[in-house]
C-alpha cells in the first residue's frame, strides 16, 4: 500500500512540474460538483493552491445548481476570497417540463437563484445549454425557456453541448420505444436560431467549444454579435439540401469547423469522397451523421 501511494504521489508531483513548465496559470477542481465539500475546507483547499502556485490566476469548478443555490452568501464570498472565481454549472435546460424529464434534480427557479447567488458573490458564472434536450416535443420551450432564464442571470459564458446520445443510457432507451424523439442537425439549427433571438439585455459570451457542435463559430460576445450569430444560422438553413447535408457529414468529420470551410476546395473534395464512401442519400442522411456525432461520445 505505501508503495503505491508513493507511486501516486510522484506521478502528482511530477503533473505538477510539467503544469508549471508550461507556464500554466489556471486550475479547474476535478469533481462534477466541488461544492458540495464543507465550505471552510474547501477555503483551505484553495488557499493552499494559492500559496504553493502564487502564479494561478484562475480557480474553476463545476457546481450543481442546487448546491449552490443553498450555500450560504458568506460561504460563496469566502470562497471568492480564497480564489475561486469561476464556476462552470450544467444548465441544459430552463424548461421545467425539459429538465423532470431527464431527472435534472433542480427547477429553472433554483438555475436562476444558483446564478444570481454566483454572480452576487463576484464569482464568473458559465452555464451550459444543451440544444436537443427536449426532443421534438419541447424544443420550441427547451429554446424559449432556457433564453429566459439566461436573461435573468446574465452569465458570463453559454457554452452550447448540443445532444448525443450515448447506448446503454436510459435517454437512448427512451428513443429506441419511441418515447423521445431525436431532432435532426436541421432542427437544432432552428432551435439555436430561435434561442439567440430571444436572448435580450445580457453582455454574455457565447462559446460553441466542444465537437458535438454543428457550427464551431457560433460564438461571439452579446449583445454585439448576435446578427452575426443569427446570420450564420440564416445561412445554413438557407442552404440547398443537398449542400446542407454536405456540411453535416464534413462538420460530423471534424473536416469542417465553420460554414467558410465549404469554401476550401481540399475539405470540400474530400468530404465529397467520404459521403460517396458512406452512400450518403438523402433518406440515410440523418441516421449516418447520427452515428458519427456518436463516435465523439
Amino acid at each position: 500500500m505505501a508503495e503505491r501511494i508513493e507511486s501516486a504521489d510522484w506521478q502528482a508531483f511530477v503533473a505538477a512540474v510539467n503544469w508549471l513548465a508550461g507556464g500554466m496559470t489556471s486550475v479547474f477542481l476535478q469533481d462534477a460538483n466541488s461544492l458540495i465539500v464543507k465550505p471552510s475546507d474547501l477555503v483551505q483547499i484553495l488557499k493552499h493552491l494559492t500559496l504553493r502556485f502564487p502564479g494561478v490566476k484562475r480557480i474553476t469548478s463545476y457546481a450543481r445548481a442546487d448546491t449552490l443555490a443553498r450555500t450560504r452568501d458568506d460561504d460563496l464570498k469566502a470562497l471568492r476570497a480564497a480564489g475561486l472565481n469561476r464556476i462552470h454549472t450544467g444548465l441544459e435546460s430552463g424548461s421545467d417540463r425539459v429538465l423532470e424529464s431527464v431527472k435534472k434534480g433542480a427547477t429553472a427557479d433554483i438555475h436562476i437563484k444558483a446564478g444570481l447567488k454566483a454572480k452576487s458573490a463576484g464569482i464568473e458564472l458559465s452555464e451550459y445549454y444543451m440544444p436537443g434536450l427536449g426532443g421534438r416535443a419541447l424544443s420550441e420551450e427547451h429554446a424559449l425557456k432556457t433564453a429566459e432564464v439566461l436573461n435573468r442571470t446574465n452569465p458570463d459564458f453559454i457554452r452550447l453541448r448540443t445532444l448525443a446520445i450515448a447506448e446503454r443510457t436510459p435517454l437512448f432507451e427512451d428513443q429506441e420505444a419511441g418515447c423521445f424523439e431525436k431532432i435532426t442537425d436541421l432542427e437544432v439549427a432552428k432551435e439555436i436560431l430561435l434561442f439567440i433571438q430571444n436572448l435580450d439585455g445580457i453582455t454574455s459570451i457565447v462559446k460553441s467549444d466542444h465537437i458535438l457542435n454543428l457550427f464551431g463559430d457560433l460564438e461571439g460576445i452579446l449583445p454585439r454579435d448576435k446578427e452575426r450569430m443569427i446570420s450564420i444560422l440564416r445561412t445554413f438553413l438557407a442552404m440547398p439540401p443537398e449542400r446542407q447535408g454536405m456540411y453535416q457529414v464534413g462538420r460530423r468529420l471534424g473536416i469542417f469547423h465553420s460554414l467558410s470551410d465549404m469554401q476550401d476546395p481540399g475539405r470540400l473534395a474530400n468530404v465529397e469522397r467520404a459521403c460517396r464512401e458512406l452512400s450518403v442519400t438523402a433518406d440515410n442522411l440523418d441516421t449516418i451523421t447520427d452515428r458519427l456525432t456518436r463516435s465523439f461520445i
